[in-house]
């Protein structure tokens, strides 16, 4: 918003006098929102942005241009030299817009090292709403503390100064498991032992302590003189339970604790990495 002022002077007889001072307020009659949604992402979630561009002026606008920064930031480290990176990409095709509520024609885009949308059209009095799909990629920061800035602003014929604004979204924290299953030996002799190995990793930022994991598992054949181990030491049998029959084995409720994965950026790249939590469970019997 922006104020003016103004005086006016009346002469009579040789005298000037000054009026007072008028003062008034222009209010900007273009604004924008921006959201998104989800709120969180991990590598390779989708994002939806939605902008809504509001007209509150008695003249419709026309050829206006919306441009994104795709959440432009500089990766950290030591070198001279600071890499930007983009950690988010366009999705092709995902643009649609929408004039008080009805579909139109898709806005031209292109993608550099920002996002931009032409030929959008804002009627008098009313709302556009652009809608695009973004994808978190390799520079999306991961871990506790990671986020995705991105500002959308708004050019054209009718819009005075810097319109835009920014949605956040934060890195996801929960743990993120996936296993494993082997066996060993895979050709075993009856009344022999046989090995079976569970690796679990955990990619999620979370420790899984207060999660409650647990691993089942039905053994075919089932297994006698059990075995079991976690990353090389002896449970208990109060630490698992198993049915010799019918071959049902579990662990108990809080003995595993995966460990959160640890996240790193390359300085030279902008590149983040995970190196997962991990945690070997191992159950061996005879068959």
């Amino acid at each position: 918003m922006a104020t003016f002022q103004n005086q006016a002077t009346i002469t009579f007889g040789g005298v000037t006098r000054a009026s007072n001072i008028t003062v008034g307020e222009i209010v900007d009659a273009v604004s924008i929102v921006k959201t998104a949604t989800p709120g969180t992402y991990a590598q390779g979630s989708r994002i939806t942005y939605v902008v809504n561009i509001q007209n509150t002026g008695d003249t419709p606008l026309t050829g206006l241009t919306v441009t994104d920064d795709l959440g432009a930031y500089e990766a950290d480290g030591d070198t001279t030299e600071k890499v930007t990176v983009l950690p988010l990409t366009y999705v092709d095709g995902s643009a649609l817009l929408f004039t008080d509520g009805v579909e139109g024609p898709a806005p031209e885009v292109t993608v550099g090292s920002t996002l931009t949308f032409e030929g959008i059209d804002v009627p008098a009095n009313g709302v556009t709403t652009l809608v695009y799909l973004a994808d978190a990629n390799e520079y999306a920061p991961l871990g506790e503390g990671g986020q995705i800035e991105n500002t959308a602003t708004v050019t054209g014929a009718g819009v005075t100064g810097e319109v835009s604004d920014s949605a956040v979204v934060t890195a996801e924290t929960a743990a993120d498991l996936s296993i494993v299953k082997s066996v060993s030996p895979t050709v075993v002799t009856e009344n022999s032992r046989v090995t079976y190995t569970f690796e679990v990793e955990n990619t999620g930022a979370a420790t899984t302590e207060e999660d409650g994991v647990v691993i089942r598992d039905t053994f075919s054949p089932i297994l006698t003189d059990l075995v079991v181990t976690l990353d090389g030491v002896t449970l208990t049998p109060d630490q698992y339970t198993y049915d010799e029959t019918t071959g049902e084995f579990a662990t108990g409720d809080g003995v595993l604790s995966i460990p959160g994965a640890t996240y790193a950026q390359d300085p030279a790249t902008g590149v983040w990495t995970a190196d997962p939590g991990t945690a070997t469970l191992t159950v061996s019997g005879i068959i």
